[in-house]
This record gives structure tokens, C-alpha cells and sequence, in this order.
């Protein structure tokens, strides 16, 4: 067995393995009760004269920091050809540091299990999530906040220690960051280390059933593991597949995993998905302007926030941030807070004998390369009530789903050291023959063994297409 394969069996063998001995998914979910009453966190709303470290420069034309370093909050506007807006301003994180998005995995008796860490963050709607390893900025671990280096760090910098299993440049928020990607790395060891107060091993079948439950999974956890390959088969190797678990799949895991596993079947060929996004971006445009913060058409800046003057979409806020089992304990900062939930959603159909997932190109001002494969629905959920439901393509479809179509549906959140409390709804809804196979010209089916093989590259998948590839489960 060659390399690849044996990697791709290691994380399907763990993600097919709930049985702990280190500690049960139940105690674990006690375990984040217990961290989460045991850190005090205390998140103020403040104004912005009272950052510390943190102004407005150039007479408005920015919020950053003193040392030129973390991220700013820049204004931009915004001119394409795709869709109905063809123009509009709005604030945007610009934070060009490629941070660390790490696990360390470790097999003990034949699985393997990832450390992962009960992390706290000021946007946090629960405080505590389970988070990779590490999971540092560039200004972090370089200790530009004067801290303690996060745990765990040589590891990841010093190849000797360690096998990589994955690594990959994957963005962040398109509509939020200006052409923000993280590394997401996987790392493997084989020595003995100490395991800090805040860590746990889990298997990879642990962390994606505790993905069901609301906000218990940070974001960064999902788009590390949304990108694991788990290998190819032909049809007639299932059954072989199945072996390795010792009791029976559900029947929405199994064809899940035969999604995931198959490479036969499918509507389209990878190079047939390559050149239909190519095409897309090819006679798109996407042109982006900085231009002052304090010049933002339709927004305003006031003692407390930067926000549209119809309060959609975003607000900036300025925050003062005390948690007591963090590097840094007290800090102040601005963090954007979203004006409603979101809906994020996958709709799957069997196609072929095959479930296929119906993703869009989506043009988000913040891409670094125009176009995304992002969810088949995604949108702010405050609007819903006065949509004209075909303004957003297969909305009634996602909104309208009996109980029975449900695959998936928990609330997730979104990255808490830069977002106040910000969550989507994950959803994935099963539908029948009646649904069309037809579909309009930005949007196209994909297998998970698709998917899969386009998270291998950078900027193909958007982050809430990788948060609901994350959430999907065989067992």
C-alpha cells in the first residue's frame, strides 16, 4: 500500500471510530460544560477612543493597530459584473498574515486520534469550543502582543518531529476578509508529549458526531478536517470498506461514504468541473478599491460602531476582552458583529446511484480569485421573512424541507477571535426524483469524492462549503 493510500485509511479508519478510551464523546460534551464555568470571560462594548493600541489613522482612512500588525479594518468598494449589484462599498478585515490551523494526531492501538484544545475566544456565543492544536496568527506566535507562545507550536515548525498527513492554504470569509487564507495542516507523531489542562484525544468520529450539537465545534476545527481525504474505490470494495467498522452503518452514512469513496458514477468529470468554473471566471470581473473608512457610501462611523445605515448585514464594534486562561488575559479590539443569523445549505440528490451535492459559484468581494464553490443556498436569515424567495435560487427548497429531508442541521459559529457572537444555520436536505437534475449555469453537481479532490488546491471551496463538508458523517 503506497503512502496516500495509507494515510487515507488512517483518517477513515478514525472517522469511523467513536470508541474512546481516553474519554467518551459524552464526556467530552460534560468536559466543555466544565471548561466553559470554569474561564471567566467578560466581553464589553466600548467606544472606540477607548482601544488601547488600536486607532483610526490618516484622518479615518483605516482602523488598525499600533504596531501595524494583527489585521486592520480597511474600506473598500466594490465593482463586478456578476449578479444584480454591480457596485457598493463596504468595510473589510484586511489581515494578509497566513496563520497556523493545526492538529497533532497520534495512533494509539491502530486509530488515529487528534489533540484537540477547549479554546476560548471574545466572540464566542459559548465561550469554549474545541479548536485545533494551534491556532495562532502570525502575530501570535511571532508574540507580538508580548504573550506567552501558544503550546504546542514547535511541533509544526520543526518538520524532523514530525509526518505531515495534510496541508493546504485555505480562505476565510470572502464577504468579511480581503483575500485572508490560513494554513491547515495535519501533522502526525510518533513520541510521547504532555497532554496541557485544556487538551483532549478524540477520534475523527468524535469530533464530526459532536458537530451535530450547536456551537460545540469552532470554525477552525471544521475547515481543517473538512479537507481529509478519505481515497478512492471502485463499487465492488465497500463491502470491504465496511469491515472496518464493527457495527452497521446508517444508511445515510453509507451513502455518504460511497459518495466519498467512489470515483464512478458522477454527473461530471473533474476536468468538466475545472473548465465550467473557469469558464465563470473568465468572463466575470471582480475590481477592488481602498478607499477611507470614514468615506464608506451608505455607512456611518460613530463613538460605538461603523454600521450601515439600514443596519444590514454587518456592524464594527469596538471591544474590551477579559479571559482569564488566554496568553494575553486582557486586551481591547474591534470585532464585527453580524445583524442576523445565517443559512448555510447543501442540497443533495441521488444521482447516477450516486449522492451528489449542488454547489454555486459565488463571487464574494474578498476572493482571491473571483469566483467559490460555495454552498447551495447562503444567506443572511433576517431578510428571509420579506424575501421574494426567487431572488435566492432553491431558498424555498432549504426553508420549505419536511423533517424527513433533513440530513444535517445544527448552529454553527463563526470565527470568534474576529466575529461577535456570529452563527449559521448548517444544513444539508435530501430531495427526491422530482428535483431537476438541470440547474442553472453557476451552479453544478459534485460528489464528496469531488469535493474532496478540489479541497487538495487552494481557493475552490468556500469556508461555509468546507464547515458543511466537515459535518458530514458516515457512521
Amino acid at each position: 500500500m503506497d503512502e496516500e493510500n495509507k494515510k487515507s485509511l488512517l483518517f477513515l479508519k478514525s472517522s469511523l471510530t467513536e470508541e474512546n478510551p481516553f474519554i467518551s464523546t459524552e464526556e467530552v460534551i460534560i468536559w466543555l460544560e466544565e471548561r466553559n464555568r470554569a474561564v471567566k470571560v467578560e466581553v464589553n462594548k466600548i467606544k472606540f477612543t477607548e482601544l488601547k493600541e488600536w486607532s483610526f489613522v490618516d484622518d479615518g482612512y483605516k482602523l488598525s493597530h499600533s504596531s501595524g500588525k494583527f489585521f486592520s479594518i480597511d474600506g473598500i468598494r466594490v465593482q463586478t459584473n456578476y449578479g444584480k449589484i454591480p457596485e457598493w462599498e463596504q468595510p473589510i478585515i484586511n489581515q494578509p498574515e497566513i496563520g497556523y490551523l493545526g492538529f497533532i494526531t497520534k495512533v494509539f492501538n491502530g486509530i488515529l486520534y487528534f489533540l484537540v484544545q477547549a479554546k476560548t475566544e471574545p466572540g464566542n456565543v459559548n465561550h469554549v469550543q474545541l479548536s485545533p492544536t494551534l491556532q495562532a496568527t502570525r502575530s501570535n506566535y511571532s508574540r507580538i502582543h508580548k504573550g506567552k507562545p501558544p503550546l504546542y507550536l514547535d511541533y509544526f515548525r520543526d518538520r524532523s518531529r514530525c509526518n505531515i498527513l495534510l496541508d493546504q492554504l485555505q480562505s476565510e470569509q470572502g464577504a468579511r476578509f480581503l483575500q485572508k487564507r490560513n494554513r491547515n495542516i495535519i501533522i502526525q507523531i510518533e513520541e510521547d508529549i504532555e497532554i496541557h489542562e485544556d487538551f483532549v484525544w478524540l477520534t475523527l468520529g468524535q469530533i464530526k458526531r459532536l458537530i451535530r450539537y450547536d456551537n460545540l465545534i469552532n470554525m477552525d476545527t471544521r475547515t481543517v478536517i473538512s479537507g481529509i481525504p478519505f481515497g478512492n474505490i471502485i463499487s465492488n470494495e465497500l463491502d470491504q470498506i465496511k469491515e472496518l467498522k464493527s457495527k452497521s452503518f446508517s444508511e445515510i452514512g453509507s451513502k455518504f461514504l460511497e459518495s466519498a469513496l467512489y470515483k464512478e458514477n458522477s454527473v461530471k468529470t473533474i476536468d468538466d468541473i475545472i473548465s465550467w468554473i473557469t469558464e465563470l471566471k473568465s468572463k466575470n470581473d471582480l475590481l477592488i478599491d481602498k478607499i477611507p473608512l470614514n468615506a464608506i457610501n451608505e455607512w456611518d462611523i460613530n463613538d460605538f460602531e461603523i454600521a450601515r445605515y439600514d443596519n444590514k448585514y454587518f456592524k464594527v464594534i469596538a471591544t474590551e476582552v477579559k479571559i482569564s486562561n488566554r496568553e494575553v488575559t486582557h486586551w481591547t479590539q474591534p470585532l464585527l458583529q453580524p445583524s442576523s443569523k445565517g443559512l448555510i445549505a447543501f442540497i443533495t440528490k441521488k444521482i447516477n446511484g450516486v449522492y451528489h451535492f449542488l454547489v454555486q459559484a459565488k463571487l464574494e468581494c474578498g476572493n482571491l480569485d473571483i469566483l467559490e464553490m460555495a454552498p447551495t443556498v447562503q444567506c443572511l436569515t433576517g431578510d428571509i421573512d420579506v424575501f421574494d424567495h426567487t431572488e435566492v435560487p432553491f431558498l424555498s427548497t432549504v426553508l420549505k424541507a419536511r423533517e424527513s429531508m433533513i440530513l444535517v442541521d445544527s448552529f454553527q459559529s463563526e470565527e470568534g477571535g474576529r466575529f461577535y457572537q456570529e452563527q449559521n444555520r448548517n444544513t444539508i436536505i435530501l430531495v427526491g426524483d422530482d428535483f431537476p437534475d438541470e440547474v442553472p449555469e453557476n451552479y453544478c453537481w459534485l460528489t464528496i469524492n469531488q469535493l474532496h479532490s478540489f479541497l487538495k488546491y487552494n481557493n475552490y471551496l468556500n469556508i461555509q462549503a468546507r464547515s458543511l463538508i466537515a459535518s458530514i458523517s458516515f457512521m
